[in-house]
């Protein structure tokens, strides 16, 4: 079993300074990277700035981490870590938050961590901090779900979800970031009733859910406002979506993507879109174009593209099951970035069973697919994607739906004069915001200054 349950945990999810200046800081409120793929769920750096991509970046500073796998978050001139590390008190998850200017630590916080991955895996957490004005929420890898204020850094509340909700742990523990939308953190729970607590390890094809697949708490008291959702939590993360003027959260848990009115927590409607295999685990977070939704899994039955009211969902179009070979993309834990009509993404579930490539959003044609074998995530900036490799090699790709374009690419797994190397496994998607560059391997976080 355990050759057969393999996924990376990218769901996910740095000091030198040198000589040149930034530009002028963004002020202290503005939401610049918030949340797991930035502002709109979409991995798209929205900066105005256009960059020399024949220049390799500079090195602004380079942050040690911890065990996870994770990137942050920013707000304003503010970067948020959260990993994990050992002390002689015994294992914590900790938060930091970084100056993004020189990768000073501001301020940390850690608390207790009791986990231990069933596949080897490291001990620390899957996901990415949600930030807002007040805020700093963090979901740890043993479903730890804390408020702290991100000023003082004090902890408003905090809400055991495992233990109050009954969690069998899922292979890899927790892995899908908290959601904000109005006055409510929502998050993928997917507990259990209490007789399940005896099932074996693993085995999660006899856990049975009990309506807390989504869990929605008071942004301000962690007291619950609602749950909902007959399934089990997946890796994927939840976000929102407009449907008719309607804000709405999409769902995307271990067996269907479901639909949810935020106000009430009405189940709204649900597909199912899982491979009928104990070990599929679901990561990326679905991507959204005005009414469709694009989900996908990389074990059996690849992607399916739905047009969405909210009342119900209908295929428009959907790969052929058990034929990877003819399957538009079997995206595994990377989200691919919409552009301009075309998805590209990472897809496959290992090398060397993996590419990147671009499909048409509407049809789900394969445009073309790129030589290499292995696994990697992507973010846009302008025209270009910046898609990390997950040994350490990072490539500017253009995105251009006839051809594979190549303009540059930077080994970061080698150490460049004062530069520290980048480790496997690098799992997250890169982080831009106005010209610093954000990457995560294992060991550290490097930020980079775009020329």
């Amino acid at each position: 079993m355990r050759c057969q349950v393999v996924i990376a945990i990218g769901i996910l999810l740095l000091g030198g300074v040198c000589g040149t200046s930034l530009p002028v800081q963004a002020e202290d409120s503005t939401p610049r990277w918030p949340r797991l793929l930035g502002q709109n769920y979409d991995g798209n750096a929205e900066v105005e700035q256009t960059f020399d991509w024949k220049t390799k970046p500079k090195l602004r500073w380079a942050l040690d981490v911890g065990e996870g796998y994770g990137l942050g978050s920013v707000w304003g001139n503010e970067y948020f870590q959260f990993d994990a590390e050992s002390t002689a008190a015994g294992a914590v998850e900790r938060i930091r938050c970084i100056d993004l200017t020189d990768g000073e630590v501001k301020w940390q916080d850690a608390r207790p961590l009791n986990y231990r991955d069933l596949y080897g895996y490291e001990s620390g957490p899957r996901t990415t901090p949600t930030l807002d004005a007040e805020f700093v929420f963090t979901f740890g890898v043993a479903g730890d779900l804390v408020c702290r204020d991100r000023k003082t850094h004090q902890v408003r509340w905090s809400v055991d979800t495992n233990k109050e909700y009954g969690v069998i742990q899922n292979f890899f523990g927790v892995g899908s970031s908290p959601l904000l939308v109005d006055d409510l953190v929502v998050v993928m729970v997917g507990g259990s009733p209490a007789e399940d607590a005896s099932i074996a390890p693993g085995r999660l094809d006899r856990v049975s859910p009990n309506g807390s697949a989504l869990v929605a708490f008071d942004r301000k008291t962690g007291v619950e406002r609602w749950k909902c959702g007959d399934d089990l939590a997946s890796y994927s993360s939840p976000r929102t979506v407009q449907i008719d003027g309607k804000t709405l959260i999409l769902a995307y848990a271990r067996e269907h993507l479901m639909c949810v009115e935020p106000a009430t927590g009405k189940l709204l409607w649900k597909h199912a879109h899982r491979a009928d295999l104990l070990e599929s685990a679901i990561a990326m977070t679905p991507v959204v174009s005005a009414d469709q939704v694009f989900i996908s899994e990389c074990y059996q039955i690849g992607s399916v593209l739905l047009s969405m009211t909210d009342k119900s969902a209908e295929v428009i179009w959907k790969d052929p099951p058990f034929n990877r070979r003819s399957q538009a993309m079997r995206a595994h834990w990377a989200t691919p970035v919409l552009i301009d009509g075309h998805l590209y993404g990472c897809s496959g579930r290992n090398a060397p069973d993996s590419d990147f490539r671009c499909i048409e959003w509407k049809t789900g044609k394969v445009k073309w697919t790129d030589d290499r074998r292995t696994r990697s995530s992507a973010t846009r900036v302008g025209d270009v994607m910046l898609v990390l490799e997950e040994r350490g090699t990072l490539q500017v790709i253009k995105a251009n739906s006839e051809k594979f374009e190549l303009i540059n690419e930077w080994r970061l797994d080698t150490s460049d004069g004062d530069t520290p190397p980048i480790r496997y496994p690098c799992w997250a998607a890169p982080i831009v915001v106005g010209n610093q560059l954000l990457v995560r391997g294992d060991q550290r976080v490097l930020c980079f200054e775009l020329q």
